[in-house]
């Protein structure tokens, strides 16, 4: 059993990483080579069934510039999980990751850091012209205690696995222990005391 019907999922990381296109491409399969950045903060929100349940997936893409980021308190609250992003064929976006992480480590709650779900995105992976290498930056979500993923929000490569990983990330986090039922009563028959007890004869 969960504890709440919706969970709330935050992109984070520099502008021009593919936030946006990944939350489009994940809600609404859709990709637009038209870059819009995004202003203060958006999001989408999709409904979807685990276990026989209906859990509503609200995403939120946060604006990847210095100027939106007094608004981190607000985006961070009630958080369930963070997807760092960067573009692998931009050096800098990957350098800034210890940045947005750090900002992610001071708005979540002390107790919630151990078992906080945190991803790293490295985004754009069609792109041939990388400044990035695989390697490069699994070692650094290692050492962060972070799951790695390489997408393409443009060709939809492993962008619907990124947010199922995120979803039961969550889930696994929430899960309560089912409560014993209340009608539920345990037996134990024992011999009055003194009693003979026979030995069996076979």
């Amino acid at each position: 059993m969960f504890r709440r019907s919706h969970l709330k999922i935050l992109l984070t990381g520099n502008s021009g990483a593919g936030k946006s296109a990944l939350m489009n491409q994940y809600v609404n399969n859709r990709f637009s080579s038209r870059y819009r950045a995004t202003i203060g903060a958006d999001f989408l929100s999709k409904e979807v069934h685990i276990d026989g349940r209906k859990l509503t997936v609200q995403i939120w893409d946060t604006a990847g510039t210095e100027r939106f980021q007094a608004l981190g308190t607000a985006l961070y609250r009630g958080s369930d999980c963070c997807l760092l992003v960067f573009d692998v064929t931009s050096a800098n976006s990957f350098q800034a990751l210890e940045k947005w992480h750090k900002q992610l480590l001071l708005q979540i709650e002390p107790e919630e850091e151990p078992t906080f779900p945190i991803a790293v995105i490295g985004n754009k992976m069609d792109l041939e012209n990388r400044e990035v290498s695989s390697e490069e930056a699994e070692l650094w979500s290692k050492l962060h205690e972070a799951t790695y993923f390489e997408t393409s929000a443009k060709e939809a490569t492993n962008v619907q696995e990124v947010f199922e990983w995120a979803i039961q990330a969550v889930l696994k986090n929430r899960r309560v222990p089912e409560e014993p039922q209340p009608d539920s009563v345990h037996l134990e028959t024992r011999p009055p005391e003194g009693a003979h007890r026979e030995k069996c004869s076979c």
